[in-house]
């Protein structure tokens, strides 16, 4: 399964774009030396070629929990913006947050549904209110529950039961999934600037000794 985690670099500049893709190699790498699997899930690109305005990983192995903790909070490289030379800013925040955990499709099925026969009054005739053709049908894992009357048999009356059961389970899905994706994109404003759990800067240059 793994453990997942959203990178985001909120609404900084491009510089904070920059800084999640040296945070995400930086992360990457040390999740190899321990021995983890670091999957790249999604990733939301800047407007500069090799940066990210956010990336969802998950985190596979022997304590990828513990891992992934060393690595939430507010994250910051430390470095000169490559594209500002004139900015004396050095310290660029990334926010590293477990993502709203996708939302579970409910299964649908008709062994999962008890239909029994009802009666119901309104327009119709003598025939409608006495017989029982109108159908209550219930979807035990969701508690979904419609009334169905609208023809005069029974069968019809429970195949669209069935059929507005299945659309609602459906409907409701879908706005579970619009909820988590709403949900992720918050993390992008929870953006905390300083007090970072980690502080990161690029290795430092080798000096040439070549012709020594």
């Amino acid at each position: 399964m793994g453990v997942l985690l959203l990178l985001s670099a909120g609404r900084g500049p491009r510089e904070c774009a920059w800084a999640l893709a040296q945070l995400l190699r930086r992360l990457t790498e040390a999740g190899t030396r321990r021995a983890l699997t670091i999957e790249q899930v999604q990733l939301v690109p800047g407007d500069r070629p090799g940066t990210y305005r956010s990336a969802l990983i998950r985190i596979t192995g022997a304590d990828a929990d513990a891992f992934a903790a060393s690595w939430t909070g507010t994250l910051c490289w430390q470095a000169p913006s490559p594209y500002r030379t004139s900015t004396g800013r050095k310290n660029w925040y990334v926010t590293a947050q477990p993502p709203q955990p996708d939302a579970t499709p409910t299964p649908f099925a008709e062994a999962d549904v008890d239909i029994v026969g009802c009666r119901t009054g309104g327009p119709g005739g003598q025939h409608r209110n006495k017989a029982s053709t109108a159908v209550r049908a219930t979807h035990r894992p969701s508690g979904l529950v419609v009334v169905v009357d609208e023809e005069r048999r029974f069968s019809l009356n429970r195949a669209v039961a069935l059929q507005l059961l299945r659309q609602r389970v459906e409907q409701g899905d879908e706005a579970a999934r619009r909820a988590v994706s709403t949900a992720r994109w918050r993390v992008h404003d929870d953006l905390v600037r300083g007090d970072p759990v980690r502080v990161e800067r690029p290795e430092p240059q080798r000096p040439n000794r070549r012709g020594r």
